[in-house]
């Protein structure tokens, strides 16, 4: 891979960008974080109820869920609103992405009947908006787990694993790692990858949107990603204090 490759903002094509993981940022969720990579900014919170969903009523476990959503302002154009409950097909995909990965790492039998519930609301968007906000829910839910286990509500920390997503593509025919919205809106191939600390794949979103793209392609695609989601989840554990 030619590492002197230089992209639209400078980066090399093995760069993720820059990465701030704030906690704590809102007062009442038991989990909250702002998390910016690069001039995407999305506010993560994890919020519990002590219900879960009607068709899991009596099973004695848990449920996470989230939800996402753009503000207005977060696009150069202003994004409508959502009105009268209805949410558009993009943010729904992107929640149930959310909530597949996040659900993936945690044993919702220790949960207890209860649920915790996911909002990821994107306030500045420059790509990656959908893999920043996995990234962040992630450490919301931690710091939430967190709470229930210092009150003794669970006995059981029923986190496994940490979990962390990374956008890769191709870009002007180079792999690339991290896409920010002008690569993104111009990629050959443009993949979102879910991993945990474990190095196993979640989930694997890949499309050639101009071409098809070949298995030594892919393999370079998920090598990158995997090399992000390593560096995204130390970011992680540094925020949370763990080493």
């Amino acid at each position: 891979m030619n590492q002197t490759f230089i992209r639209t903002d400078g980066r090399s094509c093995d760069q993720g960008r820059p990465v701030q993981i704030i906690r704590h940022f809102t007062k009442y969720a038991q989990g909250s974080v702002l998390i910016k990579t690069g001039e995407t900014t999305v506010l993560c919170s994890a919020m519990i109820d002590e219900t879960v969903p009607s068709f899991m009523r009596g099973e004695e476990r848990g449920w996470v869920t989230a939800e996402y959503n753009m503000l207005p302002s977060s696009t150069k154009t202003r994004k409508k609103r959502d009105r009268n409950g209805k949410t558009d097909s993009r943010s729904v995909e992107i929640q149930r992405l959310i909530g597949r990965s996040l659900r993936s790492i945690i044993d919702l039998n220790k949960l207890g009947e209860r649920t915790i519930k996911i909002d990821c609301d994107v306030l500045q968007a420059d790509g990656g908006t959908r893999t920043a906000s996995i990234t962040g829910a992630f450490v919301a839910l931690y710091d939430a787990v967190q709470w229930l286990l210092d009150r003794k509500i669970i006995e059981e920390n029923p986190i496994n694993s940490f979990v962390a997503s990374i956008s890769v593509g191709i870009f002007k025919d180079m792999p690339i790692l991290d896409l920010c919205y002008e690569e993104d809106s111009q990629a050959i191939v443009d993949m979102n990858v879910v991993m945990n600390d474990k190095g196993e794949f979640i989930e694997i979103q890949g499309t050639g949107e101009q071409r098809p793209f070949s298995h030594k392609e892919l393999e370079a695609l998920l090598s990158l990603a995997k090399e992000g989601i390593e560096f995204l989840i130390s970011e992680q554990k540094n925020a949370l204090g763990i080493k």
